[in-house]
């Protein structure tokens, strides 16, 4: 598995030569037909952003540089959106370049002062856009997100969330100001199904770039209720077997974890 260590300065002693994961509008990156990103000693295309030095994959530099997309790209690359890239590459490798799209929208939405106004730089010493004239740091926005397994008997409560098409998937929502993340889902669950859960355990967490989550995995007992979905958020939700479930989430997702977790235990 590649061994990546995270970094914000470049190393003196590292090879100039490294991987330029460059982002265009939206979530799109430049790979060529298996994924991979350009190589070499700078982006391969023009960009008018600041590169973003991200760290070291196995000893090689890992660069993050977002353009405009232009259409004049090299030959044997093209365009592809980030969602799609995790069919075909290994977890870490997807990460990576999911790390390279919020800190290239973590740039651009922070050229300014959130106080002042003033055009930020890139600190030096930690990942931070930093205003000269206030002294602010904007750091990269984070947004924690419980996901959420609720276990009954021998059955797990799956919902159908808007806009995902027949598939179902655990429950989830974001933590709010002032809110454990234990508060956090008991609350979702009340809220998008009427149930009341229990016990509840610690599972993973997963960096979602769509566009700043971070997943914090659960598994919950069911205590009360009758399943009421919100209408809103959740469109259907039902109880289902490990022998009977609906449509889930692809194996890259902590989602699918959660639910193949619980499939292995019901032996």
């Amino acid at each position: 598995m590649p061994n990546f260590d995270s970094l914000v300065a470049f190393p003196p002693s590292a090879d100039a030569t490294g991987l330029w994961y460059i982002v265009g509008t939206g979530a799109s990156v430049l790979v060529d037909c298996e994924g991979a990103p350009p190589i070499g000693v700078r982006s391969p295309v023009e960009t008018a952003e600041p590169p973003i030095f991200m760290g070291l994959l196995d000893g090689v530099p890992a660069w993050a540089v977002g353009t405009n997309e232009p259409s004049d790209v090299p030959d044997g690359y093209q365009w592809q959106p980030l969602r799609s890239l995790g069919a075909q590459l290994d977890t870490p490798s997807w990460m990576l370049a999911g790390r390279g799209v919020q800190l290239v929208e973590w740039a651009r939405t922070s050229r300014f002062c959130g106080r002042c106004g003033t055009a930020t730089e890139l600190a030096t010493r930690e990942r931070a856009a930093w205003c000269a004239h206030c002294g602010l740091n904007a750091y990269p926005r984070l947004a924690p997100a419980i996901i959420v397994t609720v276990e009954r008997g021998d059955t797990i409560l799956l919902g159908q969330g808007r806009g995902f098409q027949g598939m179902y998937s655990a429950l989830a929502g974001f933590a709010e100001p002032g809110e454990t993340l234990e508060e956090t889902v008991r609350r979702e669950v009340r809220e998008e199904v009427g149930v009341e859960v229990g016990v509840i355990r610690y599972f993973d967490s997963q960096p979602w770039p769509f566009p700043h989550s971070l997943m914090i995995g659960f598994f919950a007992t069911w205590v009360s209720g009758e399943i009421q979905i919100d209408g809103e958020e959740i469109v259907d939700a039902g109880w289902f077997k490990a022998d009977s479930l609906p449509e889930i989430p692809p194996p890259l997702s902590i989602a699918r974890r959660l639910i193949d977790d619980w499939v292995s235990r019901q032996d």
